[in-house]
């Protein structure tokens, strides 16, 4: 089983591995780790310490709380294998066989949400755009000028997404980011499921920088084109905390579109167990999203596609299929529904694992839009609607930067002005509603005037 082992090693180690100039390889922290083969081209990652506001339980994540990178508080991840004969055994010995070992995490298998079903597009993104009401947005100079919009999926096509389109879009090359042992330049990766979402992004917009990382490019043993492992994901949120930081403080915006989950408790520990992902938010990668909404980052996850009424045939959850950070409290979960405002039957109920009231809201799906997979398929599932929620995300941070409006702020604007099309209030078909930009303007509007 693949793991992320969590370690605590000197000071010194910790300061070289925070430091982007300085390379640290994974022997240099965790040399000697019995029964584990290390992953020697996974750079090692540093973990933040959470530490809870004055007053806070110190034993608890729910709470008010900071997060500390310095040298004597942070943790550093190591990835590698341990084989499954052996893997209880060594989890369990593990922390007392070596004081610096933190914790053994399970490492689980990460895929994007493509819908099930074969049903025709419903609208194209011409209706979505009008939906989204981006001429008033961009009437109050929301269009994403400024704004960087990091897509975490299977790479983009940058020249796929402008000639559909029909306008520029921008790309930043030095600030995206490529895991070790994937081939490829940012924008120039072959046409699929990551340049749909850079796509959708854009309706909202269309003048946001986008970053490419393709954390679903990572190829496991026995996996598919389209799946990649957590600890891609962690060492991308890393890389993303280096461009939010070198981000001028005031002006700070950074949206993180994440259309992927994880599908199956097959790849995890159970739930209960110290290294679960799915229901544990002390899992290292949970508290690295944390750390990175609390720095001023807008991190949005689909909600997935294991809806009753049409459910993807990779979920093996039970039930509460939203799992892991597409439940996280920090973070924006997102539903699907069609042009018409009806929601897609693959778009998955709450409640979550992590936070209960989950999706948070829904955006829209289900249309003809980038063409990534043919001319008459359309860009769907959760996958879809996530990127054109952070679109908006984007639009907003035109103007209203994380230093004026914070990323919980900001997160609950957007569930208080939806448009709620169930039950009075949040329910787990809706969340709270479908994303209203001119409701979000109004809102902004009256906030400007105050």
């Amino acid at each position: 089983m693949r793991v992320l082992i969590q370690l605590r090693p000197s000071s010194e180690l910790v300061a070289a591995v925070t430091d982007p100039a300085v390379t640290v390889s994974p022997a240099d922290v965790a040399d000697g780790l019995p029964g584990v083969v290390l992953d020697a081209s996974y750079s090692p990652v540093a973990v933040p310490r959470p530490v809870p506001a004055a007053g806070g339980d110190p034993l608890s994540l729910s709470g008010p709380m900071t997060f500390s990178l310095a040298a004597d508080d942070a943790s550093v991840l190591v990835r590698g294998e341990i084989s499954d004969d052996e893997l209880s055994t060594r989890v369990s010995l593990l922390p007392g066989t070596r004081t610096d070992v933190v914790g053994v995490f399970a490492d689980p298998v990460i895929e994007p949400n493509i819908t099930c079903g074969g049903d025709p597009p419903v609208g194209d993104w011409r209706d979505v755009e009008r939906l989204l009401a981006v001429g008033d947005l961009a009437g109050d100079g929301l269009d994403g000028s400024g704004v960087a919009l990091a897509v975490l999926d299977t790479g983009i096509n940058h020249e796929h997404v402008a000639l559909h389109l029909d306008r520029e879009v921008t790309l930043d090359g030095e600030r995206s980011w490529v895991p070790g042992g994937v081939d490829g330049t940012p924008g120039r990766f072959a046409v699929d499921h990551g340049t749909m979402c850079a796509f959708d992004a854009l309706i909202a917009a269309p003048k946001a920088t986008l970053l490419d990382l393709p954390v679903l490019l990572s190829q496991r043993q026995g996996g598919s084109a389209l799946d990649g492992l957590l600890s891609d994901a962690v060492a991308a949120f890393a890389h993303l905390r280096e461009v939010l930081n070198a981000q001028p403080e005031d002006r700070r915006a950074l949206v993180v579109s994440n259309s992927w989950g994880s599908f199956s408790p097959r790849w995890d520990f159970p739930v209960g167990h110290p290294g679960n992902y799915s229901d544990n938010p002390a899992h290292p990668f949970n508290v690295i999203v944390a750390s990175l909404e609390q720095a001023g980052a807008d991190i949005l996850f689909a909600a997935g596609n294991c809806g009753r009424d049409c459910r993807d045939g990779r979920c093996a959850f039970p039930d509460r299929p939203i799992v892991g950070a597409n439940s996280h409290a920090s973070v924006l979960s997102i539903g699907g529904v069609d042009v018409n405002n009806e929601r897609v039957g693959y778009s998955s109920q709450g409640p979550g694992r992590l936070a209960k009231r989950k999706p948070d809201v829904c955006s829209y799906t289900h249309f003809s839009g980038s063409k990534a997979f043919g001319d008459d398929q359309p860009d769907s599932g959760t996958s879809a609607a996530c990127p054109v929620a952070a679109g908006l995300v984007a639009a907003v941070r035109t103007q209203w930067p994380a230093s004026r409006l914070s990323p919980a702020q900001l997160r609950t604007l957007l569930r208080r002005t939806a448009d709620d099309r169930s039950t009075a209030g949040f329910d787990y078909d809706y969340g709270y509603g479908i994303t209203d930009s001119k409701g979000i303007l109004a809102a902004l509007r009256r906030r400007k005037d105050a």
